[in-house]
């Protein structure tokens, strides 16, 4: 049981190409015993139109023991096609795409805005994410309902399992389950993974500047 490390989400306003945008940006680092054997430091960065919701810009900078990215995509929705910059084989390339994508951090967006109040255990919900060199076709499942203890206190929760590739940090694609907050914030409480080696557990530490109130209940 070792304390592996951090991470956290923020999102400010800006402007991106004239057009007002929110900008999130992810970091997550390994600290103390973890990081001395497996050294992970990753910043991922979103511009979201404020207007459409879709991803106009996507940096991916992230080292993760012997594996590094650092990349950056620009979307053009209206010709279905993102240009990939790969900054450290020093390569551009363009992808086409088709329906409506988000990127691995606005994805993350999109379904914390989703309305879930009508939707069963069992249902699904299906999201499109580009990825490096693919659309790859992302799905979760609602597991249920349920109440979770936090340091915050008790709060009513959505049981979700998003499907994740396995192989290099996931041990099967169902090896993710996530407990969010059941209503418009969808914040994250606890996450529970299964690893190609050893698990996972994630609670949440902090927050601030919520669409709601959270109501935890001691």
């Amino acid at each position: 049981m070792l304390n592996a490390g951090f991470a956290t989400l923020e999102v400010k306003s800006s402007n991106y190409e004239g057009r007002k945008h929110h900008h999130v940006i992810g970091e997550g680092s390994s600290s103390g015993a973890v990081r001395a054997f497996y050294k992970i430091d990753d910043r991922y960065e979103s511009y979201i139109d404020a207007t459409t919701n879709k991803p106009s810009k996507f940096v991916r900078k992230i080292s993760e023991g012997g594996y590094t990215r650092d990349q950056v995509f620009t979307f053009d929705h209206k010709k279905k096609i993102v240009k990939i910059d790969d900054r450290k084989a020093q390569k551009i390339s363009f992808q086409e795409f088709e329906g409506n994508v988000q990127d691995l951090l606005s994805a993350f967006y999109y379904l914390r805005n989703y309305d879930t109040d009508d939707l069963k255990t069992g249902d699904y919900i299906n999201v499109d994410i580009l990825m490096a060199d693919e659309t790859y076709k992302f799905k979760l499942k609602i597991l249920g309902r349920e109440n979770v203890k936090s340091k915050f206190g008790t709060v009513k929760c959505l049981k979700i399992r998003p499907f994740v590739q396995s192989g290099r940090i996931f041990k099967e694609s169902e090896s993710v389950t996530m407990w969010v907050t059941d209503d418009s914030n969808h914040v994250p409480i606890q996450i529970k993974a299964e690893l190609t080696v050893g698990s996972l557990k994630a609670d949440l530490y902090d927050y601030k500047n919520v669409k709601s109130k959270l109501n935890f209940t001691k």
